[in-house]
């Protein structure tokens, strides 16, 4: 029986240690070489703008200065604006009541009950062979209060021009302060008509966004159990 113990104690060493690293320092950022980002903005081919000619001042590049600098195709960088100040309140109340009644007898059946009563005290009879009454009520009351609020911007990276236009974005930002890192990921699809001339883009314009905003050090470690306790929690079923 002493095995599984064991067992378990080895299995659970490795996660321990994972964080042993850190110990005594900040947590690191996550590599930006190699992450479709990076591979996007490197692939990206450089702006030429077609130079003036003669006399003229202007040029039909994108750096002109009525030029259309909005985030187009791969390697382009928007500005992503979350701005998310949600509230939901729900409140339900259901009930519900119910009430049956079943009776069933043999009045006439070739002389049989009458046969049966006549030969017993007179108590037993088959005019009531079977009776049944159900009675069940239920009543549920429930609610829902939620406030959210958030404001946040990042830069996003195009990292894929679908063919039908649409633009798939990525961006991740990560701050550190002392030892403790803040991280903001977003990604999604947008239309190029949805960017606006400051090319940024609202939050709720992204299909398929998906934003997380988060932390890992000193302050997010002391906030969570540890990771024996959660197992704990998972395991035991009570």
């Amino acid at each position: 029986m002493r095995i599984v113990p064991m067992i378990l104690a080895l299995l659970l060493v490795p996660a321990a240690c994972g964080r042993l690293d850190e110990v005594g320092r900040a947590p690191g950022f996550t590599p930006f070489e190699g992450s479709p980002q990076h591979s996007s903005i490197y692939a990206a081919p450089a702006e030429t703008g077609r130079p003036a000619t003669n006399s003229s001042l202007w040029s039909s590049g994108r750096e002109a200065l009525f030029g259309d600098r909005r985030a187009a195709r791969r390697g382009d960088i928007l500005t992503v604006v979350i701005e998310i100040d949600d509230k939901a309140e729900i409140s339900n109340t259901s009930g519900r009541s119910r009430s049956g009644e079943i009776e069933m007898g043999i009045s006439e059946l070739l002389g049989l009950p009458q046969n049966i009563a006549a030969q017993g005290d007179g108590d037993f009879a088959l005019a009531t062979a079977a009776a049944a009454q159900g009675d069940s009520s239920f009543s549920g009351q429930g609610s829902v209060r939620r406030n959210e609020k958030l404001t946040l911007r990042i830069a996003a990276t195009v990292i894929e021009e679908l063919p039908n236009g649409v633009l798939r974005i990525e961006g991740e930002q990560e701050v550190r302060v002392n030892h403790e890192l803040r991280q903001l990921v977003v990604s999604g699809f947008v239309r190029p008509g949805d960017v606006s001339r400051q090319n940024e883009i609202g939050y709720d314009k992204i299909a398929g966004a998906r934003i997380s905003y988060g932390g890992r050090g000193l302050v997010s470690d002391v906030q969570q159990p540890g990771w024996g306790q959660q197992i704990t929690d998972i395991v035991l079923p009570f």
